[in-house]
């Protein structure tokens, strides 16, 4: 029986039906699979479609000819060929198996010739459902799909042994379906991946990256990345992540700083950069912890957990300017609790400067990092934001706050002193800089008193 959603879905002038047809007509089957066919019937947005069919990949390329706007054959290798058809992208897959073997980093792909074992290898039960749309609409379900997508189950369609032995990189997947989807992992996955993580070594930095940033952006991601860390498959590639369980937090007594993290994680905006700082915004404490006879302290946690950040991201292959914007929140989410007596201009004006465009990610990583108990402490953390943003509003009207640039430049510099370029003018911008940020804005006319003044005390004395 095919649910009522998926009636609009099969019209005539819809790409399923058009695409379907040409593959009817040439002789060969096609079904819709995997995550497509998940997507239509949880009732979730899904543009783009994939496809499985016994057709090689030459014979895919023939079929759509004259059809698609475009083609492309990137992962044809895999049995993958993309079809582009107004705007959106499809993939249209042979049927395959596709299988590590040894310590290989790349699958060894084998072409089937029936759909069934096709589906055997897919990573989940709920993605090993195919819907076959021509002649008439039919749901295969050989693995039992169906009961586990109403059940909100994560099960492999064969043993876990063999689904997480095939790619390993399933079991970072079982994790981050667990976030996008909201189901719960079954008991037998869980107990293979507790048995079987160490099989990881041999998935690349950047397979595992785009998986881990998939789960990171999924609308509540805590439970399924303490799930990850639990089972031991984080200490494969998030080793100072998996520390946090070890290390108490004097001030957030109620919980380990691995479930305070969980918890700033979930309270963040699902961007990928931000998630990502509030997920290592405090590994540097297990290094920096130390009992005194005030406690435990972490002095300078976030120097040392900014280090440790950007040394794990560019493991993982992150762009650059993730790796530089994640060690920076990690850098500065302190910050604002070094001004417990109030904020000056000058402090205002150097926390702007410091934080650059990631201002707004930097207060709300401040913001979500309160998960005390304590009402009264986490309202007054919280009010002492609350004064800084007012702040910065404030002088955001009085002054350009967001290009705290002096009134000159370095050629104004080179002509006034009438040197060539080189360190000496960097000096002299910074020390302008400096009294622009301590003073507030000032003319040329100041800016050149203090470059006369500066270099007049720079200037070594005659014996």
């Amino acid at each position: 029986m095919i649910p009522e959603r998926l009636s609009g879905f099969l019209d005539a002038d819809r790409t399923p039906h058009q695409i379907s047809q040409r593959f009817i007509e040439a002789g060969f089957c096609l079904y819709l699979v995997g995550g497509s066919v998940r997507d239509l019937l949880l009732g979730r947005d899904h543009s783009d479609l994939d496809f499985a069919t016994d057709a090689r990949p030459d014979e895919i390329l023939e079929v759509v000819a004259g059809w698609a706007d475009s083609t492309f054959t990137v992962g044809e290798a895999f049995g993958t060929v993309g079809v582009v058809k107004r705007g959106v992208t499809h993939e249209i897959t042979t049927f395959r198996r596709e299988v590590y073997r040894d310590q290989s980093r790349k699958p060894r792909v084998e072409f089937s010739d029936d759909l069934e074992t096709d589906l055997s290898r897919r990573d989940f039960t709920v993605n090993a459902i195919a819907l076959k749309l021509l002649p008439h609409p039919e749901i295969i379900d050989p693995y039992g799909g169906l009961a586990d997508l109403h059940q909100g189950i994560l099960r492999t369609p064969l043993g876990p042994e063999i689904s997480f032995s095939d790619d390993p990189l399933r079991m970072l997947r079982l994790f981050r379906f667990m976030a996008t989807l909201g189901f719960e992992a079954s008991e037998t996955a869980l107990r293979a991946v507790t048995r079987m993580h160490g099989r990881m070594e041999i998935v690349s930095a950047e397979r595992i990256r785009d998986e881990l940033s998939r789960l990171l952006v999924a609308l509540k991601p805590g439970a399924a990345l303490g799930a990850m860390v639990a089972s031991g498959l984080a200490g494969e590639f998030l080793p100072e992540v998996a520390a946090l369980a070890a290390a108490r937090d004097p001030l957030q007594r109620h919980k380990d700083v691995l479930a305070h993290t969980l918890a700033v994680v979930d309270k963040c905006r699902p961007k990928l950069e931000l998630r990502l700082a509030a997920l290592l915004h405090d590994v540097g404490k297990p290094e920096t912890r130390e009992f005194g006879d005030g406690g435990v302290t972490f002095h300078h946690h976030e120097v040392v957990g900014a280090r440790m950040a950007r040394d794990r991201l560019q493991e993982l292959r992150f762009k650059k300017s993730e790796i530089e914007n994640v060690s920076r929140l990690i850098f500065l989410h302190l910050r604002p609790h070094t001004f417990k007596m109030g904020w000056t201009d000058a402090a205002v004006r150097r926390y702007v400067r410091d934080a650059g465009p990631l201002l707004e990610d930097l207060n709300e990583l401040v913001r979500c990092d309160i998960t005390t108990r304590n009402a009264a402490r986490a309202r007054a953390i919280q009010n002492r934001i609350d004064e800084l943003e007012e702040r910065i509003a404030e002088l955001r009207k009085q002054e350009e706050l967001d290009a705290l640039r002096p009134p000159i430049d370095g050629n104004d510099v080179m002509r006034f002193l009438g040197i060539p370029p080189g360190p000496t003018v960097g000096a002299v911008l910074r020390m302008l800089t400096e009294y622009r940020i301590e003073h507030g804005p000032y003319s040329k006319e100041e800016a050149y008193r203090l470059v006369q003044e500066w270099s007049v005390g720079s200037r070594p004395t005659q014996d």
